[in-house]
């Protein structure tokens, strides 16, 4: 159950939401605590005097702000709500801002935001406000006596603060040393952009937090229980002189070759392999093509050739047919021969004759006059 840290309400214009203020996150890291190495026993934290160096009492602590050397103003919880009571008890909208616009790095720590009585109706307002126009709330808003800014985000059906640092909070980019996008020696080639895409894309997944959980604090445990099971809970492990340095980065990088193994390993092509698969498809498929259009003439010649054959017996068959019929085909044979040669020696006398008298034109020009004349 979220613990609740303050009930106020949510000032959006001249509207006034009534909301719970509940934490949405907690700490899951491991309890360590501090021991006393001689016989085990836990060490304990004290408030001392640093005057007198005696420990005081927790009821004789208060809070004080130096405002001179050695001067103080004490401060109670009440001083702290006087200061503003409305900002203590208020999430108060000062403007609203493109969510999509918020660097990551300013927000902070996330709190739940539930409607109290009578909050139903503004605050299902407010929440369709928000989703349907994208926008983020700012707003100002104080939690354990200090003022945040922060942004009020939709989430599923429910309203989501979450605090954020201040400009003066976030340390400038100016100072890191960062790689030059125009610079041609940090420049990364087309090829090396598809790879990292391809990987990219081999290893997008649907938003599921519940796959992610903190494996360092399972192996911790895991040694841990292995202490316990080879009963050493009261030795403190040396160092390892052999242990291994932390891995460095080499000086030059194969990019290519580092992605495409990434992407083998994943059991993916690279775009290099998809290409040169796409290029043999295509290949395959042209001297496909070359091989259809080599083969349709030679189906035309190879029909031809078998209605030779059938229009005339072959020569296994012939071998087996009586003489006679061997004799009447001969014949036919040579007299379709004859045939075929006095056809052919007239087309060559007319064609023969057609050539003399294209040749000679001049002949019969000169012998039209002289009819005409007698």
């Amino acid at each position: 159950m979220p613990r609740t840290i303050w009930k106020g309400a949510i000032s959006f214009g001249l509207v006034n939401i009534p909301v719970v203020l509940k934490a949405a996150a907690r700490d899951n890291a491991l309890d360590f605590d501090w021991l006393d190495e001689r016989d085990m026993a836990p060490v304990g934290y004290q408030r001392i005097n640093k005057r007198t160096g005696k420990v005081i009492d927790k009821d004789n602590i208060v809070k004080g702000y130096q405002y001179e050397k050695g001067e103080y103003v004490l401060m109670s919880d009440e001083d702290f709500r006087q200061a503003n009571v409305e900002a203590t008890q208020t999430v108060d909208i000062v403007s609203f801002v493109e969510a999509e616009r918020i660097p990551p790095y300013y927000f902070e720590t996330p709190y739940y935001l539930e409607p109290d009585r009578r909050g139903e109706k503004g605050y299902a307002l407010l929440r369709e406000t928000l989703r349907r126009t994208g926008r983020a709330a700012l707003s100002l808003v104080v939690i354990h006596n200090r003022q945040h800014l922060a942004a009020v985000l939709v989430t599923g059906d429910a309203l989501v603060l979450n605090t954020m640092r201040w400009a003066e909070e976030v340390l400038p980019m100016d100072e890191l040393n960062l790689p030059d996008s125009t610079s041609k020696r940090n420049a990364v080639s087309p090829r090396e952009v598809d790879m990292a895409m391809k990987l990219v894309e081999d290893m997008q997944e649907d938003w599921s937090p519940e796959a992610y959980h903190d494996t360092y604090r399972e192996d911790l445990m895991k040694r841990i229980e292995q202490k316990i099971a080879a009963g050493q809970t009261h030795l403190l492990t040396p160092a390892d002189p052999d242990a291994a340095e932390p891995r460095r980065t080499a000086e030059v990088i194969d990019m290519m070759s580092l992605l495409r193994e990434s992407i083998k390993r994943r059991g993916g092509k690279s775009p290099a392999s998809e290409r040169d698969d796409q290029d043999e498809r295509e290949d395959a498929a042209d001297s496909g093509s070359e091989a259809a259009d080599d083969e349709t003439p030679a189906r035309k010649s190879t029909g031809r050739k078998t209605a030779s054959r059938s229009s005339s017996p072959g020569k296994a068959g012939s071998a087996k047919k009586p003489a006679a019929k061997s004799a009447r085909k001969t014949a036919a044979k040579a007299a379709g021969g004859s045939a075929t040669k006095s056809a052919s020696a007239k087309r060559a006398s007319s064609g023969s004759k057609r050539s003399t008298a294209a040749k000679s034109p001049a002949r019969k020009t000169a012998s039209r006059p002289a009819r005409k004349a007698a």
